[in-house]
């Protein structure tokens, strides 16, 4: 029997990424594995999903990529978290704490 997988809430993705980034460059995969690894395997980005991400932070201008060869001798776009990079993070961290602490609110609130 398959391990049912959590959906990410939708904008997590986002912040797991620029997160992910503070830490050291990575390319797309060593982003992929690194939330896997530090969510204890319950997290999973799927190439569909954390591609476009990337494209939409290069875009906004939150990371920038560079071409590199891995550990393994391929080539790899490289991302890195620029200073708005930094300063989004900031912004959406408070903005997910303030929902997080929302919803325990009316959890809480629920049970009793």
């Amino acid at each position: 029997m398959g391990k049912n997988q959590p959906d990410l809430l939708p904008g997590t993705l986002d912040m797991l990424i620029l997160k992910t980034l503070t830490r050291a460059p990575l390319h797309g995969y060593g982003i992929a594995q690194s939330i896997k690894r530090l969510s204890d395997d319950v997290l999973t980005v799927e190439e569909g999903s954390l591609y476009p991400a990337l494209q939409r932070l290069l875009l906004q201008g939150w990371v920038k990529a560079e071409w590199k060869m891995t550990d393994t001798r391929r080539r790899a776009r490289y991302y890195t978290l620029t200073a708005a990079g930094r300063k989004q993070l900031g912004l959406e961290l408070s903005q997910f704490e303030q929902v997080i602490g929302a919803i325990g609110r009316v959890l809480r609130d629920a049970e009793a």
